[in-house]
C-alpha cells in the first residue's frame, strides 16, 4: 500500500491535523514480514473470520430465509405479490439507514457495544414478527430487523479495517464474503426445509434463536479492536463533515458505487428468483430452495478463488475481471430469457456465472475503498454498506414492477452490471490504482 502521506487526507480533517495512530498493528500477509515481538496478541485470521462471519450471516439469513414462503405469505395475509416483495425492500432500507447511524457510533463508542445492541434489536424484531397481523406490520418489523442486522454488516468491515490492509484485507473480506455470498443462496434452501415442519412464522423464530446464540458468542469471543484514544467524537457536525469528506474522494465513491451496483444485481436475483422458479417454471418450495442453493457453489467457489488469485494479481485486476465476466454473463442471460432458449437451464446456467463473477468482484471493491480511509473506518464502512443495500432496495422492486418473470429479472441484473462497469471504467479507472501492486505492503505506518 502507499504510505500515509500518499493517501487522501482524513475525511473532514484539515491538513494540519496529525495523522491518527492506527488502532492496532495490521496483520501482515503470508508474503509480508512477521509482526514485531512486542505486538499485542490477537486472534488468528481464521478465528476472526469465523466470529465476524457468524455476525455477518444474520443479515443475509434475515433477508433470504423467508423467500420460499413469499407466495404463501401473500395468500395468508391477503395481499399482492408486489406488497410482499416490499417487505424485502423494507429490510434493505433498514440495513442501509441503520449502517449510516451505527458506523459513526462504532467510531465513537468502539465496535463491540454497537454490535451487541444491534443484534439484540434484531432478536426483538424477529420475535415480534410472530405476532404480525397484517402485511403493514410485517413490513415495519422487517425495517426494524434491517436496522438491527446493520450492526453486523458495518462493524465487521470496520473491524477488518482496524486490523488489516491491502491484500490481507482483501483476503479477509473474501472469507467474509464467503458468508455474505453463500448465505443469500443457501438461506432459501434452509427456509424451504423449515417450511416442511412449520409455517413461515417459524422461520423468524429460528432467526431469533440464532440472534440469541450470537449474543452469547459475542459476550465470550468478541474483543474490542478500537482503543479509546483512537475513537472519534460523536457529534452531528463531525459526522456530517466525515461523510462529506468521504463523498469528495472520487475513487472511494466510485468503488462504493461499483460494489453497490454489483450487489444490486445479486439482490435482483434474490428478489425475483422465487417467483421465476416457482411461478414461471413450476417448482415447489423445496425444489426452489435446492436450485437456489446450487448457485451457492459458484459464489463460494469464486470467493475462495479470490485469495489464490490475489497471490498473482492485484485486487483491482481481479475486480476488473469479475466485473467484465459478470457483464458478459448478464447479456447472455437476457438473450436466453427473452427468447426462451434452454428453458429452466437457460436461465439457471448464466445466473450461476453471474454469481461467480459477483464472488470475484464483491470482496475487492470494498477492500480497495476501505483502504483509503482507515482513520474513519466505521463511517467509511457504513457509507459503503448503505450504498450497497440502498441500491439493492431501490433496484430489487423493479423485478416485480416489470413482471416477476425471467426476462424482467435478467433485464434488471444486466442494467445494474452495465452501470457498474461504466462507473468502474469512467470514475474509478482501476488501471491507475497502483497502490495495491506491492504484495507485502499490508502494514500501515
Amino acid at each position: 500500500m502507499t504510505s500515509r502521506t500518499d493517501r487522501p487526507p482524513a475525511a473532514g480533517a484539515s491538513s494540519s491535523t496529525p495523522p491518527a495512530r492506527p488502532p492496532l498493528p495490521r496483520q501482515p500477509s503470508p508474503a509480508g514480514e512477521p509482526p514485531a515481538a512486542d505486538a499485542p496478541s490477537r486472534p488468528s485470521m481464521g478465528r476472526t473470520a469465523l466470529v465476524l462471519g457468524a455476525f455477518v450471516a444474520v443479515g443475509p439469513l434475515t433477508i433470504d430465509m423467508y423467500l420460499p414462503a413469499l407466495p404463501t405469505i401473500g395468500a395468508q395475509l391477503e395481499t399482492t405479490e408486489a406488497a410482499v416483495q416490499l417487505t424485502l425492500t423494507g429490510t434493505l432500507v433498514g440495513l442501509a439507514l441503520g449502517q449510516l447511524v451505527i458506523g459513526p457510533l462504532s467510531d465513537a463508542l468502539g465496535r463491540r457495544r454497537p454490535l451487541m445492541a444491534g443484534t439484540a434489536l434484531h432478536v426483538l424484531a424477529s420475535l415480534l414478527v410472530l405476532l404480525a397481523p397484517n402485511i403493514a406490520v410485517l413490513g415495519a418489523l422487517r425495517v426494524l430487523q434491517g436496522v438491527g442486522t446493520a450492526a453486523g454488516a458495518v462493524i465487521a468491515l470496520a473491524i477488518v479495517r482496524d486490523l488489516y490492509e491491502g491484500r490481507a484485507a482483501a483476503t479477509m473480506l473474501s472469507r467474509l464474503f464467503l458468508v455474505i455470498g453463500a448465505a443469500p443462496v443457501l438461506a432459501p434452501t434452509i427456509g424451504g426445509e423449515v417450511l416442511r415442519f412449520t409455517s413461515w412464522r417459524g422461520i423468524f423464530l429460528l432467526l431469533a434463536v440464532y440472534g440469541l446464540l450470537l449474543l452469547a458468542l459475542g459476550a465470550r469471543s468478541l474483543r474490542e479492536t478500537l482503543p479509546p484514544e483512537d475513537r472519534r467524537p460523536l457529534r452531528l457536525g463531525a459526522t456530517v463533515q466525515t461523510y462529506r469528506g468521504l463523498l469528495r474522494d472520487r475513487t472511494y465513491l466510485g468503488l462504493v458505487l461499483v460494489a453497490g451496483l454489483t450487489m444490486a444485481a445479486l439482490f435482483s436475483y434474490v428478489a425475483g428468483a422465487s417467483f421465476v422458479y416457482q411461478d414461471q417454471f413450476g417448482l415447489d418450495q423445496q425444489q426452489f430452495g435446492l436450485l437456489f442453493g446450487a448457485g451457492a457453489v459458484w459464489l463460494i467457489g469464486a470467493t475462495q478463488l479470490n485469495p489464490l488469485a490475489l497471490r498473482r494479481f492485484t485486487p483491482s485486476q481481479v475486480l476488473m475481471a469479475g466485473t467484465f465476466v459478470g457483464l458478459l454473463a448478464g447479456a447472455v442471460l437476457l438473450v436466453l430469457a427473452t427468447t426462451g432458449t434452454g428453458g429452466l437451464l437457460g436461465v439457471a446456467l448464466p445466473l450461476w456465472l453471474v454469481l461467480f463473477s459477483t464472488g470475484l468482484a464483491l470482496p475487492n471493491a470494498p477492500a480497495l475503498a476501505l483502504s483509503r480511509h482507515g482513520e474513519a473506518a466505521g463511517a467509511a464502512a457504513a457509507l459503503l454498506g448503505a450504498v450497497q443495500f440502498g441500491v439493492g432496495a431501490l433496484v430489487s422492486p423493479l423485478v416485480g414492477v416489470l413482471g416477476n418473470d425471467a426476462r424482467a429479472m435478467a433485464a434488471v441484473i444486466l442494467t445494474a452490471l452495465v452501470l457498474g462497469t461504466a462507473v468502474l471504467l469512467v470514475v474509478v479507472r482501476p488501471w491507475r490504482l497502483v497502490a495495491d501492486a506491492d504484495p507485502t505492503a499490508v502494514v500501515a505506518h
